[in-house]
């Protein structure tokens, strides 16, 4: 039985994924940062041509759906990495915004 799936789970896991490949030397701030836009506009792209209608059913679609699907994770890979480097907590820095915008935008 596999255990369940949580951030800091994933995060060591992104980390020894990089370790073992002697990668962290490249994962700073910047570069990850710039790996995140990048990867954002490839899921970007994806979208770039579809009417509103289309993108509302882009899932439909299995080789679309897969190419979404690997660039939401590529996305949240880099985040992750970025969160770890800098030592932000995801969750908590979310959590924290909605808190913000909440004040900022009452119903």
């Amino acid at each position: 039985m596999t255990d369940p799936l949580d951030v800091a789970g994933l995060q060591r896991r992104l980390a020894a994924f990089a370790a073992a490949r002697n990668w962290q030397q490249y994962h700073t701030p910047k570069n990850l940062a710039v790996a995140l836009s990048v990867e954002a506009s490839e899921l970007v792209e994806i979208f770039q041509w579809l009417t509103p209608e289309e993108s509302a059913r882009v899932m439909a679609d299995p080789d679309t759906a897969h190419r979404v699907t690997d660039e939401v994770a590529d996305v949240l890979a880099y985040l992750l990495q970025l969160c770890e480097v800098l030592g932000i907590d995801p969750l908590a820095a979310l959590d924290a915004k909605i808190d913000r915008n909440e004040r900022r935008f009452p119903i």
